[in-house]
């Protein structure tokens, strides 16, 4: 089934107006399961997932700030 471009405009302002969501139990956006399966190492998950509880961010939000002060470092 393929979407009309009214569904992907709608899609793509869900999207950008909202964040991902993680859970423990192996649903969502880098969830510990999604992240084993993007080849993340056990310490980069715990830590990602520390990092986002503690910050009241999601894993998506922390690893965006990360990759922003690296580009910034390396100008």
């Amino acid at each position: 089934m393929k979407m009309t471009e009214q569904e992907a405009w709608e899609l793509d302002d869900l999207l950008t107006r909202t964040d991902p969501e993680f859970g423990p139990n192996g649903t969502g956006f880098l969830s510990r399961k999604e992240a084993r399966l993007m080849g993340m190492d056990t310490l980069s998950i715990n830590y990602l997932m520390t990092k986002a509880e503690a910050d009241h961010k999601t894993p998506a939000e922390i690893i965006g700030e990360m990759v922003r002060e690296r580009i910034a470092a390396a100008l």
